[in-house]
């Protein structure tokens, strides 16, 4: 009995020495490892934004605009200072002063969500409304972004494969708004008008406050009933338009003469604020067909073809250009390469 037990402690010494001598050896190891340099941290959890990487591209842009700029207007911009603004719409306020402030009264919101402000890195992308995007099933890669921007009316519900489910902020003019904005935005969308005009904001008062509509002043006749939460209507300052304008696409913000005028897009205004206000910036559904091409649509939904662009407000060229620019210096990324 006794030798049996002398034998059991015989086996506990060895098997103590042998943990022992292994923690030791890994110990060791990972001593040596730290030392050397040789050991690799664990992977991030989530991806990380290269700040000071991005913080040059956008310098090299040399617009002179700084990313702190808020993207709307709010109440303190009017109530507690005179708001100074050199241009008339679409790229300033002046004149519209006392309408813009009602409309603010009316909607009492002017910031993006925190849960998107407080993020120490923001990624953005920008859905075009280009016949491109479709057949690309991109749908999942763009409902991973922090901000998903869509334009005008473009249609989310049937299209969630190549164009995705969410929409974080949608910019709008009064013709290119949905008659019911619950059909194809989350309920937390936030509505942002684009005022090319003056008719633009007195639409909006209109809608807010309830009172009789003007149809007069459009091209195409606006929703007179327009069923979004006031709270997450928001108003576009027009100064991004101003700077699209004049420090990316170099368009004459004055009209000389009979000269036809010359407007930036929602598309590339849009690309242009998000420029301003994330980290990193990804397109996709950017590109219309080349003029050859009459009878292709240029949109991923419906049948308009290049035809409706004929008379059209914009330099898509030099639009294109722009963009290509700026994926040049890495400022923007297209998701897939028929953009």
């Amino acid at each position: 009995m006794k030798m049996c037990q002398t034998g059991t402690k015989t086996w506990c010494i060895r098997i103590t020495l042998l943990m022992l001598l292994i923690i030791f050896f890994y110990c060791f190891s990972y001593y040596l490892q730290r030392k050397t340099g040789s050991i690799k941290p664990p992977p991030p959890s989530r991806p990380m934004c290269d700040k000071w990487r991005m913080q040059n591209r956008w310098e090299s842009l040399k617009f002179n605009i700084t990313r702190k700029r808020k993207l709307f207007f709010g109440m303190e911009d009017f109530f507690w200072r005179q708001h100074n603004s050199a241009f008339g719409l679409p790229y300033g306020i002046k004149g519209m002063e006392p309408l813009l402030l009602k409309i603010l009264a009316g909607t009492n919101s002017f910031k993006m969500p925190e849960s998107i402000e407080n993020l120490e890195c923001r990624t953005c992308v920008v859905i075009g409304n280009g016949f491109g995007i479709r057949n690309h099933s991109l749908g999942a890669i763009i409902d991973e972004h922090h901000v998903i921007i869509r334009l005008n009316d473009a249609p989310v519900r049937g299209y969630e494969q190549d164009v995705g489910s969410k929409t974080t902020m949608r910019l709008f003019y009064p013709e290119s708004a949905f008659y019911n904005p619950n059909l194809h935005n989350d309920p937390d969308t936030l509505q942002v008008l684009v005022p090319f005009k003056q008719q633009d904001l007195r639409w909006l008062k209109e809608i807010l406050y309830n009172e009789k509509r003007m149809r007069k002043g459009f091209w195409k006749p606006p929703p007179q009933i327009w069923t979004a939460t006031s709270s997450q209507i928001r108003v576009l300052d027009p100064y991004f338009l101003q700077h699209t304008a004049s420090k990316l696409l170099k368009i004459q913000l004055t009209s000389r003469g009979k000269q036809k005028p010359i407007h930036p897009t929602t598309g590339i205004l849009a690309v242009f604020m998000a420029l301003n206000y994330c980290d990193e910036v990804h397109v996709a559904g950017f590109g219309y067909p080349g003029d050859q091409n009459v009878k292709q649509p240029i949109h991923y939904y419906g049948s308009t073809t290049m035809k409706s662009m004929k008379n059209s407000y914009h330099d898509l060229s030099q639009e294109t250009e722009a963009l290509k620019r700026l994926e040049d210096i890495g400022a923007i990324k297209f998701l897939h390469h028929n953009s």
